[in-house]
């Protein structure tokens, strides 16, 4: 069976990690689910989500390098309160006189602001890393020779 992106799948969860779960999928391939794609709602600690040995159904969602990356909020419907498609223009846009109108987003808290911060810092900071890697490891090389 060839793995392909979109393919639904049925595995089994062998190693659950601080950064996501590996899953045993058929042909004994294993591939892993990020924290980020477990659940549609921010997951602090993906043991609240899943267990070793649980039988869980993925989507493949990308092939790198010999790697299967997964999902799992990908198969489940997404909650109806974050953002709704809405129609544009006309009076197909306007709301029914009798629908109740729709409450703002509640604002965030304290800690959903610092996780925010917190992971863009993390990207740029492993960014400008990898930047710097790649340039002493290219001043190292070229002074062996």
């Amino acid at each position: 069976m060839e793995l392909t992106v979109g393919a639904i799948l049925e595995g089994k969860v062998k190693t659950i990690t601080n950064f996501g779960a590996f899953v045993a999928l058929p042909e004994n391939k294993t591939g892993l689910v990020h924290i980020s794609e477990v659940a549609n709602s921010y997951v602090s600690d993906i043991r609240q989500h899943l267990t070793e040995g649980q039988d869980v159904k993925v989507v493949v969602i990308g092939l790198e390098n010999g790697k299967v990356n997964l999902s799992i909020k990908r198969l489940e419907a997404k909650p109806q309160a974050e953002g709704q498609p809405r129609a544009r223009g006309g009076a197909a846009s306007r709301p029914a006189r009798d629908a109740a109108p729709t409450p703002p987003p509640a604002p965030k808290t304290a800690d959903q602001l610092f996780e925010e911060k917190l992971k863009a810092f993390m990207t740029e900071s492993d960014s400008k890393i990898s930047g710097i890697k790649q340039y002493s490891d290219h001043r190292t090389k070229s002074r062996r020779r």
